[in-house]
């Protein structure tokens, strides 16, 4: 990893087991998570029985969670830097019942699968790439965990970045020629690169962008047990009814979505 970037209060940006125990429970729930999610799982398609299925940089084990649930004959893994957020995701999976396993790796160095570890068939790389200075290593030393042919969706964020993103350690946001140069150059074959969210998603980037280092301080503030305000609630519903509305690929779209494949011969 590079040397620390500090915030203006001097927290670490790339601290993620900091992170998630600060805004982990803020980031389930959140209306531009489920959009995510949703056309995610649109772009993965059905997997067949006994796919496996890698969630790349998978946070506190969400996505995987929720997938492992309702695809029951699909197997799935989660690697992840932070040892809090692979913490929180085992507690998550065992609490839900179901047999998502999730691994500490830090994924700019070389890594092997884990003894028990299938080479995955399909995998989900969502909003990771951002938080690194090299993504195209990341991406690359990820393929030694995924089978010849396998199918690859990943998301990162196009637009400006909100105070909030500097806070958390985007290195950048994307167009959709860097994402594809990124996944090309890591060994990928890129299928498409979507340009999606237009206009409902970048309203909502706006308004993260314009609340600027008051909502870092309200996160910062906020406690587990918080609940929202008003305002809060009223937004995060007319985002939900919007959201589906979403142009799925607009050159004006903030939110980036490719969808590739590992070549069959390496």
């Amino acid at each position: 990893m590079s040397e620390a970037r500090l915030n203006p209060d001097g927290t670490d940006q790339d601290d993620w087991d900091d992170h998630w125990d600060r805004y982990g429970e803020a980031a389930k729930g959140n209306p531009a998570n489920d959009y995510r999610h949703a056309m995610i799982l649109k772009l993965l398609g059905p997997l067949p029985k006994g796919s496996v299925l890698l969630d790349i940089g998978s946070g506190q084990g969400q996505f995987a969670v929720d997938y492992q649930a309702e695809n029951p004959d699909v197997t799935v893994f989660g690697v992840e830097y932070s040892g809090e957020g692979v913490r929180r995701a085992q507690q998550s999976a065992e609490r839900a019942g179901v047999g998502a396993r999730f691994f500490e790796r830090n994924l700019l160095e070389p890594v092997t699968l884990a003894a028990d570890q299938l080479p995955a068939t399909h995998a989900v790389c969502s909003e990771v790439l951002e938080h690194v200075e090299d993504p195209t290593t990341l991406m690359r030393n990820a393929l030694s965990l995924l089978a010849p042919g396998a199918k690859v969706v990943v998301t990162v964020p196009g637009g400006p970045r909100s105070a909030f993103d500097r806070h958390i350690g985007h290195f950048r946001h994307f167009t959709a020629a860097a994402l594809h140069e990124v996944l090309t150059d890591a060994g990928l074959d890129v299928d498409r690169v979507l340009r999606t969210g237009f206009p409902f998603f970048n309203l909502y980037k706006l308004a993260v962008v314009a609340r600027g280092e008051k909502l870092v301080e309200d996160m910062a503030r906020r406690g587990p047990a918080d609940e929202s305000s008003g305002l809060e609630k009223a937004v995060t519903a007319f985002f939900r009814r919007t959201f589906p509305h979403n142009r799925d690929d607009s050159r004006f779209g903030w939110q980036l979505a490719a969808v590739a494949h590992v070549p069959l011969v390496r």
